[in-house]
C-alpha cells in the first residue's frame, strides 16, 4: 500500500499542477480560434422586449440600437419557406393552434398585437410589424450581421434550406448553428460543416465534467460559442416551465456548478465566446460580465447598449 501511494501521489500532484497551469495557459496546447465575429451585445429573438419577436421591425430596431448579433429560431412552412419563429406551434405567438409546417407562407397568421416577453414575466411587447419574417429577408437586409440560428427539430430539409441560404448570401463565417439536442447539431454539421456552431446540451454537460476532472485543458474543442442560461434570472424575470427549476436550492446549485469564472476565462482564451442569457435587468447584465461572459443576450437591446455605454464611459 505504501509503495502504491509513493507512486500515485506524485503522479496526481503532477497532473493537478499541469492541469491548473494549462487551464490558465491554454495556448501551450491549443491554437486560439479566430472567428470572423466577436459579439458583446446579442439580441434574443431579435430584441423581443422592445418589438414583437422575430419580425423585421424587431431586427431593424435591434440593429439601430447597436446589437452585434441576432439570435433566432427557424422553421419550415408547408411550401418550403424558412421562416423565423421560436415555436413550431403558433398558439402562444398568434392565438391559433396550428403548426408552421402545416401552413403555406401566405397562410401564416399574424402575431398577437401584444406578446408577453418569455424571459420577463408580466412584460409585453408590441409593434407595427406583426408578420413572420423570412430568413432570406433577414440575410438580405443585414448582410454583415452575425446571426445565431437555433434548429429545434430534426428536419433535414430545413437544415438544407438554411445552409443553401447561408451559402447563397456568402455568410458561412458569420452564421452560427445552434441546437440544444446533440443529434440535431450533428445533422446540422453534416449539412454544412463550414459554419461555426455552439455547444449542445450534452456537450455542455461534458464540458463541465472535463472542467471538474481537470481534463479540459488537454481536450480539443471544435465549438466556437457557449450559449447558456444565467441561472440567477430563473424565478425572477423568467419562470421556468420545468418544476424542478422552480426550486431555489436547485437553481442555486446550478449557478454554483456552471457559473465558473475560471472556466469562462479558459474558453475565452481559446477563442470560444461565452454568451449568457437572457439578461433583462442591469444587475443581471452586470452579473453576467462579472462572471466572465464575453457577450450578453437580452430581450432589450436599448437597455443592453445603454448599460455598456455607461460602464465603458466610467472605465
Amino acid at each position: 500500500m505504501s509503495s502504491f501511494l509513493y507512486f500515485i501521489l506524485p503522479v496526481l500532484g503532477g497532473y493537478t499542477l499541469g492541469s491548473v497551469y494549462l487551464l490558465k495557459n491554454p495556448h501551450v496546447l491549443h491554437r486560439k480560434k479566430r472567428t470572423a465575429f466577436y459579439c458583446t451585445r446579442i439580441s434574443h429573438r431579435g430584441g423581443c422586449g422592445e418589438r414583437i419577436e422575430g419580425t423585421m421591425e424587431a431586427f431593424t430596431h435591434a440593429a439601430d440600437q447597436g446589437t452585434e448579433m441576432l439570435e433566432m429560431d427557424c422553421h419550415l412552412t408547408r411550401d418550403g419557406h424558412v421562416v423565423v419563429s421560436h415555436d413550431e406551434n403558433l398558439l402562444r405567438q398568434t392565438g391559433h393552434d396550428v403548426a408552421v409546417s402545416s401552413l403555406d407562407l401566405q397562410d401564416l397568421p399574424l402575431y398577437k398585437e401584444r406578446l408577453e416577453v418569455t424571459f420577463y414575466k408580466g412584460r409585453y411587447s408590441s409593434g407595427a410589424d406583426r408578420k413572420f419574417a423570412l430568413l432570406e429577408d433577414v440575410f438580405r437586409k443585414f448582410p454583415e450581421m452575425p446571426i445565431s440560428i437555433e434548429i429545434k427539430e430534426e428536419n433535414k430539409q430545413l437544415m438544407e434550406k438554411v445552409s443553401d441560404l447561408v451559402q447563397s448570401y456568402n455568410r458561412e463565417e458569420i452564421t452560427v448553428w445552434a441546437s440544444v439536442k446533440s443529434n440535431i447539431m450533428k445533422e446540422c454539421r453534416r449539412t454544412n460543416g463550414s459554419m461555426p456552431y455552439s455547444f449542445s446540451q450534452s456537450r455542455g454537460v461534458l464540458l463541465l465534467l472535463l472542467f471538474y476532472t481537470g481534463l479540459l485543458p488537454f481536450v480539443p474543442l471544435e465549438e466556437s460559442l457557449l450559449q447558456f442560461y444565467l441561472p440567477r434570472v430563473m424565478n425572477r424575470t423568467f419562470i421556468p416551465e420545468k418544476r424542478i427549476l422552480r426550486n431555489k436550492l436547485i437553481v442555486s446549485l446550478l449557478e454554483k456548478v456552471t457559473m465558473r469564472k475560471s472556466l469562462f476565462k479558459h474558453l475565452a482564451a481559446r477563442g470560444i465566446q461565452v454568451h449568457l442569457f437572457v439578461c433583462n435587468k442591469d444587475d443581471d447584465i452586470k452579473a453576467a460580465f462579472e462572471v466572465g461572459a464575453t457577450g450578453v443576450m437580452s430581450d432589450y437591446p436599448t437597455l443592453l447598449s445603454s448599460y455598456l455605454c455607461r460602464n465603458q464611459s466610467q472605465d
